[in-house]
């Protein structure tokens, strides 16, 4: 369990060493007994670890630096925009004044943090071309599933209940059918054509009088443009249903195009991975959704209005969805994501745009001389490479994306999308610098050269981490979840 670098804190532990000290308890023993069943006091002393505070601050921090964070290493994880989160964000959220309030509170002791909210959504309005928006949402795939919600209640509004089938294409996000699925819906698959676009012959195909939504990704999780949006709005838009954009790629079109004006009628953001808020470890997250004029009447309530000078919740709301989130979301995130554009300002976001793009297409062009290019066009803030080359060799994407561990690189996302072979997904975002591209290249250049010439050298990576290689079969089906002395 531990070794002898690190110990863990049960081995670090001697009876009778404390790092605490608690204040004396004001309530008396006896009264605190009689106001607890007894099956929750406990008979015996917990099990504890017995250490000082100086043992315990060493064990976290030790803990910490094992870590691997955006702000530790590059992060190029495919389709998870993993950037830099700037600091002055969580500056802002710490302010007394919006860390210290309360949801209970009255709209009318908080209107500098409504305002705030308000100022969002319309902010998040002009960068998607959307006519209304809810903050509501507590991640990407919630966002999803609250935009299916509300066009399900449109369609049955007007009295279409038949509308059942939901469009995804195959190299969708796969939360995408997921949340098709659990927002009532069947999911239908729709083909890529061999330049890695939605295949418009197949979209006919399978559009039709029970189609409810097409979703899309564009950029798509290729990092490819769909060039011919605009026919399939007219495709979907004609067969009476709706088109729903996973905003998981803004990060590479923002200031430059916009779902609204691409003929989407719902969309939802990743504030926790376009807009900087910090990204990973289970969350939190948000993923506020923008909806066209159809939809609004169906967006989540409480809706943050503003009348005159006042910032209100309104509730009266009849055809409303219904509440999709305890009080209104994870505000550190918004919090997060306002400073992030009122910082970047329209045209620093579109310089966001242009250098994430300029970045993908600078280690594409570097790195297809080593490894397969699926798709030869010019990409956007992201590109998928093919490890097939290699895996003739005998060394799989695995094995190269634990390579690249011993280089201190977190891989890049593997094995995604589902319709490339042996894929490598690489996002290089726009805060990186052309030292660590050139870094991060030289070694993926190199780690195929070892492929060549010394394939186990790969194949028995990571070597210079502190756990080496895991039986992933058995760490799956038979999992730790526990400290278990030995």
């Amino acid at each position: 369990m531990a070794n002898e670098n690190f110990p863990l804190i049960f081995e670090r532990s001697k009876k009778g060493r404390t790092s605490y000290s608690l204040p004396e308890m004001d309530v008396p023993t006896v009264e605190l007994e009689k106001e607890l069943d007894d099956s929750y006091i406990r008979k015996t002393p917990a099990d504890l670890p017995e250490v000082s505070e100086l043992e315990i601050m060493r064990h976290y921090t030790g803990l910490s630096n094992r870590n691997y964070g955006v702000d530790s290493g590059f992060y190029p994880l495919g389709s998870c925009t993993m950037k830099y989160n700037p600091k002055i964000n969580e500056d802002v959220a710490r302010m007394p004044g919006f860390s210290h309030i309360h949801p209970h509170q009255e709209p009318e002791g908080v209107q500098g943090a409504m305002e705030m909210m308000y100022d969002l959504q319309e902010s998040l309005k002009e960068i998607t071309g959307m006519a209304e928006v809810s903050l509501q949402p507590a991640a990407g795939a919630h966002g999803e599933w609250t935009a299916l919600l509300m066009i399900r209640a449109f369609h049955e509004a007007n009295g279409d209940f038949n509308r059942k089938k939901v469009i995804v294409p195959d190299s969708a996000h796969g939360t995408n059918p997921a949340s098709a699925t659990v927002a009532g819906f069947e999911s239908v698959t729709v083909k890529s054509n061999d330049k890695g676009l939605v295949d418009l012959e197949d979209l006919k195909r399978v559009v039709g009088d029970d189609t409810a939504a097409l979703m899309l990704t564009n950029p798509n999780t290729l990092g490819l443009f769909e060039t011919e949006i605009l026919e399939m709005a007219e495709i979907v838009h004609g067969a009476g249903g709706k088109l729903y954009y996973d905003g998981a790629n803004l990060n590479a079109i923002m200031g430059y195009a916009r779902p609204g004006d691409m003929g989407f009628d719902a969309v939802h953001l990743n504030l926790h991975k376009t807009f900087t808020g910090p990204h990973g470890g289970g969350g939190p997250g948000s993923g506020p959704v923008g909806v066209s004029e159809e939809l609004a009447a169906f967006m989540p309530k409480p809706v943050i209005v503003k009348n005159d000078d006042q910032y209100v919740f309104e509730y009266d709301r009849p055809k409303s969805i219904g509440r999709v989130k305890p009080y209104y979301g994870n505000f550190g995130i918004y919090l997060r994501a306002y400073t992030y554009i009122r910082t970047m300002g329209a045209e620093g976001l579109k310089k966001v745009s242009e250098y994430a793009v300029l970045n993908a297409n600078y280690m594409m062009r570097k790195l297809e001389q080593a490894y397969v290019l699926p798709y030869t066009q010019h990409c956007m803030h992201e590109f998928v490479l093919s490890g097939k080359k290699q895996k003739k060799l005998g060394v799989r994407t695995l094995d190269i994306a634990k390579r690249l561990l011993d280089f201190d690189y977190h891989p890049p996302t593997i094995y995604f999308p589902l319709n490339v072979e042996e894929a490598l997904m690489i996002e290089p975002t726009e805060t990186e610098s052309k030292e660590t591209l050139d870094g991060f290249i030289d070694t993926m250049l190199q780690i195929a050269k070892e492929v060549e010439e010394d394939p186990e050298i790969v194949q028995e990576a990571p070597h210079h981490t502190v756990v080496k290689r895991m039986d992933e079969t058995t760490a799956a089906r038979k999992p730790i979840l526990r400290y278990k002395k030995i």
